[in-house]
């Protein structure tokens, strides 16, 4: 038999469990608690995978070619003149 524990949800926290058990949408406070706890498994994977298959990479090959890297004033500045030229030009 699976083991029961006990978590504490804040008023606005329970009141949003109730609320989607009575819409119906869900048959228990359970299932909801269980599709949340999912959603941020789903999302946490989605972040690991993000900075195993993106970032990492990126990082490493900065770190090879450090000379490759923009400073971030340039890249700002970069963005402004780019925000600045889209303003000016007529529709």
């Amino acid at each position: 038999m699976p083991q029961r524990n006990t978590v504490t949800l804040t008023d606005d926290q329970a009141a949003l469990v109730q609320e989607l058990v009575a819409s119906g949408r869900y048959r228990s406070e359970h299932d909801v608690i269980a599709a949340g706890l999912e959603a941020l498994r789903a999302t946490e994977a989605d972040l690991e995978s993000w900075l195993h298959e993106e970032v990492v990479p990126v990082a490493a090959a900065m770190t090879r070619h450090p000379e490759r890297a923009i400073p971030a004033d340039q890249v700002f500045e970069e963005i402004r003149a780019h925000h600045r030229r889209r303003i000016a030009a007529p529709s």
